[in-house]
């Protein structure tokens, strides 16, 4: 049996708290629950760490609330490249040039999420990867999760489940009860893979062209990442493997053609995810509560999907506790998280889907860029638009 299972309490007890997906919001929610004082175990079918396509940029912001749960000093140690504005080429116009409203950090999500497992542990957070929740099941205290690893089944009770399984899973496959939210399907593709051999700056580089768009940036070490949302629906030859998704993105714009010029691919690096999911309302809860891409995704241009995971980490973390203290009944902790995660995430929400709908448009996209390079102040309101204010209270 795996050495993290043997330390889950016996059978006839209850952890406080089961998180299923180990990845940014459920390990930073564990932390934050474990800080209180609760047992939490978090559960990742996929083995840790890995390279993901997503969680490599951390705004300012991000790094502001991973400050308050307690991991700046962890990740400050990986020496994230330091990222201070945003470079945006589209449609052949002339680039724009934003100053960030701070210092951004970029990493590889290989380091990102090995550093929130080590804290996460060091908090007294049960981490166990490689593990799947085959069916869960309601009780009159809480609910029973069947757990399979290594094709050994255990039983494991919980007083709440949370799920930051990102956005491609579901509530149903454990319960066999209908979702409540069916998701619509998507064209969308993110990929990514890092690079070596071209100069990393301390920008991050947008380049808009028919069929999507790809980013830039540092991620560390020389490093630097790219990565790419494409509509599949303007390529009739699709490509089948990462490398040649982002040569069609490179075939695509001539800027980003020369700046990946003497580009050498990181062996191993690679990865994908289909389908993204644009436009999304938010699901803070659909049967239990959600976190992270579960729970709310902006278009990944705004650079801020981290900070909202992370923040839903935050208020979770705070109703979960007023739950477990028996200050909220389970239909009141629902009502609340779904009221402070509407409240925080409607505007930028509202205002990334708008920039996403306007960049896929080349009259539009150049448009705006004129605008914002005759009004600067245009351009800085725009991002300041999509970003999350300071957090309120669950």
């Amino acid at each position: 049996m795996n050495e993290v299972l043997k330390r889950v309490p016996a059978l006839c007890e209850a952890v406080d708290v089961a998180i299923i997906g180990a990845g940014i919001a459920g390990s930073s929610l564990a932390k934050a629950l474990a800080d209180r004082g609760r047992s939490v175990l978090l559960i990742d079918r996929k083995g840790f760490p890995r390279h993901k396509v997503c969680g490599e940029f951390l705004s300012p912001e991000s790094i502001g609330i991973l400050s308050e749960l307690g991991f700046a000093s962890a990740l400050k140690s990986l020496e994230p490249a330091e990222i201070r504005a945003a470079r945006i080429h589209a449609f052949g116009s002339a680039p724009l040039y934003i100053r960030l409203p701070g210092v951004a950090w970029g990493l590889s999500r290989f380091a990102l999420d090995e550093a929130l497992h080590r804290e996460a542990r060091m908090a007294g957070v049960e981490v166990a990867t490689g593990t799947t929740v085959s069916s869960m099941r309601r009780e009159a205290e809480g609910c029973s999760l069947n757990i399979l690893r290594g094709g050994e089944a255990i039983t494991v009770r919980a007083r709440a489940v949370i799920g930051a399984w990102g956005g491609g899973g579901r509530l149903s496959v454990l319960t066999g009860a209908q979702r409540r939210n069916k998701p619509a399907s998507s064209p969308y593709l993110g990929v990514k893979m890092h690079f070596t051999g071209i100069e990393a700056r301390d920008e991050v580089e947008l380049y808009f062209f028919d069929g999507g768009y790809l980013g830039l940036s540092p991620a560390s070490n020389g490093i630097v990442n790219a990565a790419a949302l494409l509509d599949r629906r303007t390529v009739r030859d699709a490509p089948t493997v990462v490398q040649g998704w982002l040569e069609l993105a490179r075939s695509r714009s001539q800027a980003l053609d020369l700046r990946l010029s003497g580009a050498l691919p990181v062996s191993g690096t690679h990865a994908a995810i289909a389908p993204v999911r644009l436009y999304a309302r938010p699901v803070p809860w659909d049967g239990i509560p959600l976190v992270g891409d579960a729970c709310a995704t902006i278009p990944p241009l705004c650079g801020d999907g981290m900070s909202m995971a992370l923040r839903a980490a935050q208020l979770c973390a705070m109703s979960a506790e007023r739950y477990l203290c028996g200050e909220l009944s389970l239909q009141e902790w629902e009502e609340a998280y779904a009221r402070a995660i509407r409240s925080e995430f409607s505007g930028p929400l509202r205002w990334g889907n708008l920039l996403q709908r306007a960049a896929g448009r080349p009259l539009l996209a150049r448009t705006a860029l004129s605008a914002a390079r005759c009004m600067p102040a245009l351009g800085r309101r725009l991002v300041q638009a999509t970003r999350l204010g300071p957090p309120s209270r669950a």
